[in-house]
């Protein structure tokens, strides 16, 4: 089991006060998320949610005419993080403001919204979901959540038709996910729209990505292609996930927000399977009110010091924060 001591919120990774100064230098006054992957190329990509500039209103998101796009994509250098973390550039657009890099559709496409990124062999896959309709909070509706590709460091994206998981029906168990990787396959946690499901297991052989069709799932004593023969790994309510092994305490640690307890928790296991630990909160919604997200920085997987990224609805903006392990 993975005990946790003391948390501590770093600062704005985003934002006018952050290390990079996002506001002025790239035209990011606010955005959410925050999903950080290793490029394989001495960066860590981050990739962020709907984005405001310059005529933002302050506090939350909007209003669509302040430069809104639906996604951005920055990316830092930085190792040691116990100053802050540093966005060293954005894939941009030609006055040097962050581009949006996955497009937005027609018809009932509101947004495309990240939700975890990895590096296969040089070539980047963002999952992503189709956002339809906003309801109530911790709640919202997709067309459907796929893989964007990029080979060429992550300035380009490619979202193909067949690298979708359709939700017609709106029960589909992949709208929300986290990537991992692990004896020599791509694994994806996932769970539906929304907050309040369980979390399901699926793997690709990495050759055969991003073809949705390559994918396994976990039936609790193996693997099939029928995506309805799933069963849960770790029970709900599931928010935003992220995944990571930690080489010190040879353990996966996932770590998601929880509706029920009110902020983001870090679990435990020992296999991606499970089972999982209930886990403890390690940042509240008492303290810090609206957070969401938790994505773990991947270069803090081997030490007593885990840093990841949290956003917070009012001031809407990303923080750094770090949480200290207690290493048996």
């Amino acid at each position: 089991m993975v005990r946790v001591g003391e948390t501590t919120r770093i600062g704005p990774v985003t934002g006018a006060g952050s290390p990079s100064d996002t506001d002025e230098r790239y035209n990011v006054f606010a955005t959410d998320l925050g999903i950080p992957w290793d490029a394989g190329d001495g960066r860590v990509l981050v990739a962020f949610g709907d984005t405001y500039g310059r005529g933002w209103g302050g506090s939350g998101p909007g209003p669509g005419d302040a430069d809104w796009r639906c996604n951005v994509l920055g990316w830092s250098f930085a190792r040691d993080l116990a100053g802050g973390m540093p966005l060293d550039g954005v894939v941009a657009r030609p006055d040097g403001s962050a581009a949006q890099v996955l497009p937005k559709g027609g018809g009932r496409e509101i947004t495309v919204i990240p939700n975890s990124g990895v590096t296969v062999d040089g070539v980047h896959y963002l999952h992503y979901m189709s956002v339809r309709e906003w309801t109530r909070p911790g709640m919202w509706k997709t067309n459907h959540a796929g893989l964007a590709v990029s080979h060429d460091g992550g300035w380009t994206w490619e979202k193909p038709r067949d690298a979708r998981w359709s939700n017609r029906w709106g029960d589909n168990r992949f709208q929300l996910a986290a990537f991992a990787r692990a004896d020599d396959h791509v694994y994806l946690l996932g769970t539906t729209n929304g907050r309040y499901g369980d979390a399901y297991l699926a793997r690709a052989d990495p050759a055969a990505l991003p073809d949705v069709r390559s994918f396994e799932y976990w039936t609790g004593s193996g693997w099939s292609r029928r995506r309805r023969a799933a069963v849960a790994v770790a029970a709900g309510p599931m928010g935003e996930m992220s995944l990571g092994f930690h080489r010190t305490l040879d353990r996966w640690l996932l770590m998601h927000l929880d509706e029920t307890r009110r902020g983001i928790v870090l679990r435990s296991a020992e296999e991606l399977t499970g089972p999982w630990t209930p886990g403890e909160v390690v940042v509240s919604g008492d303290e810090y009110p609206a957070i969401y997200g938790g994505f773990l920085h991947p270069w803090s997987l081997d030490g007593p010091d885990l840093y990841y990224l949290v956003s917070q609805w009012g001031p809407y903006n990303v923080f750094l924060t770090r949480s200290r392990l207690l290493l048996d």
